[in-house]
């Protein structure tokens, strides 16, 4: 699935739980429909992004892991 993100936070080298924290502070700002790329190499961010992504109303389209990154996509309704 070739999805194109809107925005990108770049959240690499950030200690847990700041990723999932700064995550939920820039979805607000999105427009409905628009897609927000976040990557981050907190490995505890896995249980906790899209987690609490769903539990806000928010879509996540896909998570990607790429060696210790992982790439999250979520989709504002």
């Amino acid at each position: 699935m070739d999805i194109t993100p809107n925005f990108s936070l770049d959240l690499q080298g950030e200690p847990c739980p700041y990723p999932a924290i700064r995550t939920l502070e820039v979805l607000p700002e999105l427009q409905s429909g628009e897609i927000l790329e976040v990557l981050s190499d907190c490995p505890q961010s896995i249980n906790n992004i899209p987690i609490d992504a769903k539990n806000h109303g928010y879509e996540v389209l896909q998570v990607e892991q790429m060696g210790p990154t992982i790439r999250y996509l979520i989709r504002k309704p």
